[in-house]
């Protein structure tokens, strides 16, 4: 108990701004406060850029010579002459880790010919810089060029990764344009657009969009030296556990590997791409900042061989970012919840095995997972207390009363009820207080551990 208290604790510390091995030294002396933007947008490295730095790449080149099984697992789709979904991505980085030349030429035919993603595009540029010939990096470049000016005013994160992948590798090979691009990224859509969101709400970020996010984190911080993490600390400091929490308990078994299954709206089976690229975002992240606390237990959450992807379309995902060796923490001592006021979040856990009782509400919308099904709830249906674990989860009104039978269970979550309000709440052998509920709605209670608790609450009008 003392020990889980201790994590918990922890986690609740504030993210610094930079505390990853790789990450370049802060710009600011110890006491100052972070800069708020990077000291210029112009690029001084040289290729490959684009997330695949000195360090990574060693470890990379280091797993084909050990013969790895991740290592594997990529060599042997690539070998089979699979149907590779992101062909440019997966020829590109089988080159740049093999050396291997015919596979550098294949991406650049794709790229010259058939090869529409701008992010792909970017890749092959940069990692196939020394096989490109003058014609070929000219006609590159200018398809490049095209696909950013014509994507110009997309502010999606995917299409604004593409665009900043696109300038930092670009950039002593056009004129001007990266630069304006990159400036114009962080100005304008960091820190005019995106960043202020998330710090207001984690649901500004949808959840696919998490792995183009990090792969503009990486790039930013490898050729600008700044971490974007600066400008949206709020959001970041719980940014690993909210995705642990909000994976689905069960495991999902397909032929290639077994999958954890990220929550998502609809009916239906899961998409299994989105899957992977969750693992992808999720392994990332822990590439970004691997001293983190929060990334430690994530990467004891991610780093089990039966989560290995090994399909064509996730298996260069999973060779490009995990890191074996890098030591995880037991995900069995994290918090089983997660609430986040900021946002009207909450999400719950009975425990930390498959078979796990799971529920999600946001904003209104709740979620139960529970012997291995999803089911939508309407919160005002919900009759009786719901039991998730030690956490008990109840329908709020105003005005309510009613008795708790604590014993062990201390922690309540009341829903439904109106959003940022104040209520009276009062309870036996305590003084009247005044509490607030959050962006969503939630009003979470805690309270010591007794019998027959009678609890009374009221919506707050001021006399």
């Amino acid at each position: 108990m003392f020990r889980a208290a201790c994590l918990t604790f922890l986690l609740a510390l504030p993210l610094p701004a930079q505390n990853s091995a790789s990450a370049p030294p802060p710009a600011e002396s110890k006491g100052k406060t972070p800069a708020a933007r990077p000291d210029d947008f112009k690029v001084y490295t040289e290729h490959p850029r684009l997330l695949a730095n000195a360090r990574h790449l060693r470890l990379l080149r280091r797993e084909r010579e050990r013969k790895s099984m991740r290592w594997e697992a990529f060599q042997a789709v690539m070998t089979a002459n699979a149907d590779l979904p992101e062909k440019g991505f997966a020829f590109a980085l089988y080159y740049l880790v093999s050396q291997e030349p015919s596979y550098g030429r294949k991406a650049i035919e794709w790229a010259l010919g058939p090869g529409r993603d701008l992010h792909q595009l970017a890749l092959v540029f940069d990692w196939c810089q020394p096989l490109l010939t003058e014609s070929q990096s000219k006609a590159l470049t200018e398809k490049m060029v095209q696909a950013m000016e014509q994507e110009s005013q997309k502010d999606t994160v995917p299409a604004v990764r593409d665009r900043v992948l696109a300038a930092i590798t670009l950039f002593d090979h056009v004129p001007d344009l990266p630069e304006k691009t990159l400036r114009s990224f962080f100005d304008q859509w960091w820190v005019g657009k995106m960043a202020p969101a998330l710090q207001k709400n984690r649901n500004a970020l949808p959840r696919d969009d998490a792995y183009a996010l990090l792969e503009i984190m990486h790039a930013v911080r490898d050729n600008l030296l700044f971490d974007i993490r600066d400008n949206a600390l709020l959001y970041f400091r719980d940014f690993a556990v909210h995705r642990v929490l909000s994976y689905y308990p069960a495991v999902y078994p397909a032929p290639e590997n077994m999958y954890r299954i990220p929550m998502y709206s609809g009916l239906g089976e899961p998409d299994l791409r989105e899957a992977a690229l969750s693992r992808a975002a999720d392994l990332s992240l822990v590439a970004f900042d691997a001293n983190a606390l929060q990334n430690q237990f994530l990467q004891g959450w991610l780093i089990q061989d039966r989560f290995l992807m090994r399909g064509a379309y996730g298996v260069p995902y999973e060779f490009f970012w995990a890191n074996p060796y890098q030591p995880g923490l037991s995900y069995h001592h994290l918090p089983d919840f997660f609430h986040d006021p900021n946002s009207g979040i909450l999400l719950l856990r009975s425990n930390w095995e498959d078979d796990a009782a799971w529920l999600s509400y946001n904003n209104g919308d709740m979620e139960l997972f529970l012997d291995g099904k999803r089911s939508g709830l309407q919160p005002r249906a919900i009759k009786e207390p719901l039991q998730i674990g030690d956490h008990i989860v109840m329908v709020g009104e105003s005005p309510m009363r009613f008795t708790l039978n604590l014993g062990a269970k201390t922690q309540y979550f009341l829903i439904g009820l109106k959003p940022e309000t104040p209520y009276d709440l009062e309870v036996d052998d305590e003084e009247l207080r005044e509490v607030k509920t959050d962006a969503g709605g939630i009003l979470a209670l805690s309270f010591p551990q007794s019998l027959n608790v009678s609890v009374r609450l009221k919506e707050y009008h001021a006399q």
